[in-house]
């Protein structure tokens, strides 16, 4: 017992220790996992802004070169000269400084002029052709004024520019400009008696135009952009982008919940991930940010987004995770050690008294205790010792309450009769005696008549007494070897232990009933209670209490139903 109390004490206080270092551990691990987390939503988001501010920045670029452009002296004389040397001069000049802002640009596609005269008949165009410049002259010159970057942008007062929403290219032969994502920025140009007299477009790529930033980002990082109805432009899988164009959409708000804000519900920024927001951001921690973008129609913003792997970002957590481990190890073993050391000290003065009490319970005799103590040993002590001149009597009592428990938990409280748990205990007694020799006996369920009708005319009280002179007479009818109980309200069940033939049972039945149906005289008041009994027979109608009990039920009804219809 001093040994199991030790062990119990010392298991307690190094659970606690080791709990307590654990929880700290964990506490610490978990800290530092959220500010890794923290610290790479905020650095993700400050890449997203910074690819937004580099993207704005390069088309604000194209936007300058192409106003640069147009205030050229050639570009003038190109629109408003009629044709001749010098004309083609200004065309030949100008395609050189467009030759120039192409190999300057790499993500320049096509530099153009285009005259708003014969249906918008280019005059002058540089193609990147394989990654070099290229003229296009003569009948190559094609006619634009039925796309819309040049009916838009000749419809825009001088000196403004026009932005193209950010498509796939399908001007045919535009070299490395076809088939191609990118923008087009356009300025009108004014003739002399103010009317447009043409534009200069720069074609943007908009591949070269995020690659570099692209090539910035750390690695690990997946980079997506997606315009204001939710198609991706840029995506880790080229087969997802530009769906409008191939006649199947991919939304970025249904490949990223998370992401769906921005375009619902107009947010600027969304940032979540999967440690805190499983169902949003599964293993990765995402950045969104929604960005007004150009003049476009349907292009109104970008929504641009970073997501990194958690795992990546967790993985810094992992040595600090495993040094943690140590120090909990290390501090777990103290706790070991300091707990077996307590509980010894502790233990030591709590053994000395169990020993005592060990003694007293082996030889029932009073044995020196260390009542002198002033401690709390000492009042233990002094208890412990008047207790042992308490025992016995606390025993004796014991003794009769037990029995008298032991009666109330096996007999009615009102007849005293056998209760239900009684009844059956003797009925599966009485089976097992007679399973090998098959004797006869027979269950008897016992129902009241017309007992409903003296409670709610005479009281419950008046109807006890009725119940306690039926228990009697049942008694008094059976023998003594015979079990008689009380199930429950008016319903009684007798075990007849012998049964000589089925004749002599339907005589003692009949006495049964007889007995029950003589009046009864309560408080002044006669009345008269028969009863219906069924009964069962063993072998014959079972072989265990609850198909004897239950067929001596359904008998007794049968018995009720033909008193009913003879009344």
């Amino acid at each position: 017992m001093r040994s199991s109390l030790l062990f119990k004490l010392v298991l307690l206080l190094a659970v606690i220790g080791i709990l307590s270092s654990g929880l700290t551990g964990y506490y610490v691990y978990s800290a530092n996992r959220a500010l890794l987390v923290s610290a790479a939503q905020a650095t993700l988001m400050g890449a997203v802004k910074d690819l937004n501010r580099r993207l704005g920045i390069s088309v604000e670029q194209a936007t300058e070169d192409v106003l640069m452009l147009s205030r050229l002296v050639q570009v003038d004389r190109a629109l408003s000269m009629p044709d001749g040397p010098e004309r083609e001069r200004a065309k030949d000049e100008l395609a050189q400084a467009f030759a120039s802002m192409l190999a300057l640009h790499p993500e320049y596609l096509q530099v153009r002029l285009i005259g708003s005269a014969d249906n918008g008949l280019e005059l002058v165009r540089m193609d990147s052709a394989g990654g070099l410049t290229l003229r296009v002259a003569g009948d190559a010159l094609q006619e634009k004024a039925h796309y819309p970057y040049m009916f838009d942008t000749l419809a825009l007062p001088a000196g403004q520019v026009y932005q193209s929403a950010i498509t796939v290219n399908h001007e045919r032969s535009s070299h490395d400009a076809e088939g191609v994502p990118s923008i087009m920025l356009a300025t009108p140009l004014p003739r002399h008696d103010g009317q447009p007299g043409g534009l200069v477009v720069i074609n943007v790529d908009l591949n070269k135009l995020i690659g570099p930033v692209r090539a910035d980002l750390p690695r690990g990082y997946r980079f997506y952009l997606a315009n204001s109805w939710g198609d991706f432009l840029v995506h880790p899988d080229p087969g997802q982008t530009f769906g409008f164009d191939r006649g199947r959409r991919v939304f970025m708000q249904d490949s990223f919940p998370a992401a769906k804000p921005l375009f619902e519900h107009g947010a600027n920024t969304q940032v979540v991930n999967g440690l805190d927001q499983p169902e949003l951001a599964p293993g990765s921690i995402m950045a969104f940010v929604r960005q007004p973008f150009g003049l476009g129609v349907g292009n109104d913003f970008l929504v641009t987004g970073l997501v990194e792997p958690l795992d990546s970002v967790l993985a810094n957590a992992q040595p600090l995770g495993l040094r943690i481990m140590h120090i909990v190890l290390a501090c777990s073993v103290i706790a070991i050690l300091l707990a077996v050391i307590f509980a010894r000290a502790l233990l030591r003065p709590i053994n000395t008294l169990a020993e005592a009490a060990t003694r007293f319970s082996d030889t029932r005799q009073h044995q020196p205790l260390p009542v002198e103590r002033d401690d709390e040993i000492g009042v233990l002590a002094r208890n412990f010792d008047s207790m042992q001149r308490q025992l016995h009597q606390h025993m004796a009592n014991l003794y009769d309450n037990q029995r008298e428990l032991d009666y109330l938990a096996h007999h009615d409280a009102l007849t005293g009769l056998a209760n239900r748990s009684l009844f059956f205990q003797r009925l599966e007694q009485r089976l097992a005696g007679v399973a090998g020799d098959q004797r006869a006996f027979a269950v008897l369920f016992v129902d009241l008549d017309r007992f409903k009708d003296i409670n709610d005319r005479f009281g419950h009280a008046l109807g006890d007494q009725v119940l306690q002179i039926v228990a009697r007479r049942l008694l008094h009818g059976v023998r003594s070897s015979d079990v008689v109980a009380r199930l429950g309200g008016d319903e009684y069940l007798v075990l007849l232990s012998g049964i000589a033939s089925e004749t002599a049972l339907g005589e003692l039945l009949d006495k049964l009933m007889r007995s029950i149906g003589e009046p009864i005289s309560v408080d002044g008041v006669s009345l008269n209670v028969g009863a219906s009994i069924g009964y069962s027979l063993y072998p014959r109608d079972g072989d265990n209490a609850e198909d004897l009990v239950n067929r001596a039920d359904h008998s007794m009804y049968r018995v009720k139903a033909m008193h009913h219809q003879t009344s």
